[in-house]
């Protein structure tokens, strides 16, 4: 089985990709800053992984964590500092260790059509894209749209209670929708597979507002309704406006880039195109309604 360098590891997305790979028999080196705690260390070699320490200022320690990996899997989550700067010094790492493939941090909807100045985090995804397709290697980005898991935590789109579905501009808009675990498991797939093309589309759900609000009034016997909050127009002034009056840049989701996320899902900027959940094998995948049956 393959060697990967999973970057990111002890973050949450990270632990589930590693997790997913351990059970395909892959061997994973679980990458760590130098100076990790004992306690991080111990959580990772318990999952199965080998950790090797590296900054990633240090390009020869770093480049000496890549050496005989078949491919690297990034899952970073940060702004430019880790989004660019870090994920552009692994991949040089890993080009100067000669690894055939590179898996970045996406994990996300498609970015690659998205207006300018609509959504910071996903634009420095495509910005990433830009100088990982210039390097000599394999790249294969993983798509999902947005994770399903925020559907009953950090995505205030259900207005549980109160018997409302928000929706922008259509209630009829597709949203994509796949859960951590589901995105994880396709992840470890897709590393393992040698034959990967550069882009892999997958969605647990794709469902409306509409069709939301359809599903809760069945789990809960509750009238539904979609509720609209505004057009797209008015969703960007507002983002702009929060973006403007924030005080804290280094927020990785502060509200007016949850609204930015919303834009890019209400406007149809993000939505998958060429979806391929069965490359391999036909499996279950979690829909949006089981995650809010489960809450």
């Amino acid at each position: 089985m393959p060697t990967v360098l999973l970057a990111g590891a002890s973050g949450d997305l990270g632990e589930r990709i590693a997790t997913a790979l351990v059970a395909r028999g892959a061997t994973v080196r679980a990458l760590t800053r130098s100076g990790a705690s004992v306690a991080k260390t111990a959580h990772l070699e318990s999952l199965g992984l080998q950790v090797v320490a590296a900054d990633y200022a240090d390009a020869p320690a770093l480049r000496a964590a890549a050496t005989g990996a078949d491919v690297v899997v990034s899952a970073l989550a940060g702004l430019r500092p880790v989004v660019l700067d870090a994920q552009t010094q692994l991949l040089t790492a890993a080009v100067s260790a000669g690894v055939p493939r590179f898996i970045p941090s996406d994990y996300s909807a498609d970015y690659r059509r998205l207006p300018a100045g609509t959504n910071r985090n996903l634009e420095l995804r495509r910005e990433f894209m830009t100088r990982l397709d210039t390097a000599p290697l394999q790249a294969t980005s993983v798509l999902v749209g947005a994770f399903a898991d925020m559907l009953t935590g950090q995505a205030p789109l259900v207005l549980f209670g109160r018997g409302r579905v928000l929706y922008w501009h259509d209630a009829d808009q597709p949203l994509d929708f796949t859960t951590k675990d589901d995105a994880a498991a396709f992840t470890a797939e897709a590393a393992l597979d040698p034959t990967t093309p550069r882009f892999l589309e997958v969605a647990g759900s794709t469902v409306s507002s509409r069709d939301l609000a359809r599903t809760m009034t069945e789990l809960t016997g509750e009238p539904y309704k979609p509720q609209y909050a505004g057009g797209i127009g008015f969703l960007r002034t507002i983002a702009r406006v929060g973006k403007l009056a924030s005080r804290d840049r280094t927020a990785l989701y502060p509200a007016w880039q949850g609204m930015q996320y919303f834009d890019t899902m209400f406007s149809g900027d993000g939505t998958l195109q060429a979806v391929d959940n069965d490359r391999y094998g036909v499996r279950h995948w979690t829909s949006a309604a089981e995650v809010l049956a489960a809450r």
